[in-house]
């Protein structure tokens, strides 16, 4: 016997808690063994200036090897950003090399924000990680990029009716759990919940400004959720609460919106 082991793919970022350095402290905490394939090592995120960056794309396949030579398996797979559509194709691969009847993957859908594709995402990249969905059991899009995936113009909304019927047109490439995040309605934000045709709403209080890396803490605590309870409604909820309660213990130290949520003191709380 051996532990739940989860697998990210993911930059690694050295300081500002996002990607891989946030994502595996959190689903260790809640008792999974944490492995990881770098797409990128970072010093700190892009948000500050002048920091190192070094892209691994040319570095995964020799990676990926070890892990097929030794047969190791994983419980689930989470992929987070990808920098290039040669990326998301090395990923494609490595979900038909580890996916089994067993396992899930949870995809995060790294592409944009606020109805814009982030600058450096082409076309070709958007086509490519539709190529993904086919793979993923769980998808976490904000709602630019679950208007991305399916391919039509980005529009603000939170009509359960419209919400539904998107997630559906996404479900039908192949995931049957999403979560399309951080809809913003006034002073809440909305998580937006299709699970195999039903569909929950989930409300937060809006607490201060965006911060970068929230996306990979909800999906962090998603994905070692499922995994424990097998229940996606309570993993997201779950998520949710972890969140705003990292986003609030932020604001309360006064920490800078660019180094991410700061979850350590709260770690303990995913252990029960």
């Amino acid at each position: 016997m051996r532990e739940k082991r989860i697998v990210l793919v993911n930059d690694v970022t050295g300081l500002s808690r996002c990607s891989v350095a946030c994502q595996l402290p959190i689903i260790s905490a809640m008792g999974i063994e944490t492995a990881f394939v770098p797409t990128a090592i970072l010093s700190i995120n892009t948000y500050h200036k002048d920091f190192f960056f070094d892209d691994y794309t040319s570095k995964m396949n020799d990676y990926i090897e070890t892990y097929k030579k030794m047969n190791i398996d994983f419980d689930g797979i989470c992929s987070g950003f990808l920098g290039s559509a040669k990326q998301i194709e090395i990923v494609k691969e490595f979900f038909k090399d580890f996916k089994t009847e067993k396992n899930f993957i949870l995809v995060d859908p790294v592409m944009g924000d606020h109805g814009k594709l982030y600058p450096t995402y082409t076309r070709e990249m958007q086509e490519k990680m539709r190529e993904l969905m086919p793979y993923a059991a769980i998808v976490t899009p904000n709602l630019t990029e679950l208007c991305a995936l399916i391919d039509e113009t980005y529009h603000e909304t939170s009509n359960e009716q419209e919400l539904k019927r998107m997630c559906e047109k996404l479900s039908q490439m192949g995931p049957k759990m999403i979560v399309v995040t951080g809809i913003s309605i006034g002073h809440q934000i909305l998580n937006f919940v299709y699970n195999h045709g039903k569909v929950e709403k989930i409300y937060a209080k809006r607490i201060g400004e965006d911060r970068s890396g929230t996306g990979d803490v909800i999906s962090a605590v998603i994905a070692g959720s499922y995994l424990k309870e097998k229940n996606f409604l309570e993993a997201v909820k779950k998520s949710t609460d972890f969140a705003s309660k990292c986003i609030q213990h932020s604001v309360d130290i006064d920490a800078h919106p660019h180094m991410g949520l700061c979850f350590e003191p709260l770690l303990k709380e995913l252990g029960d």
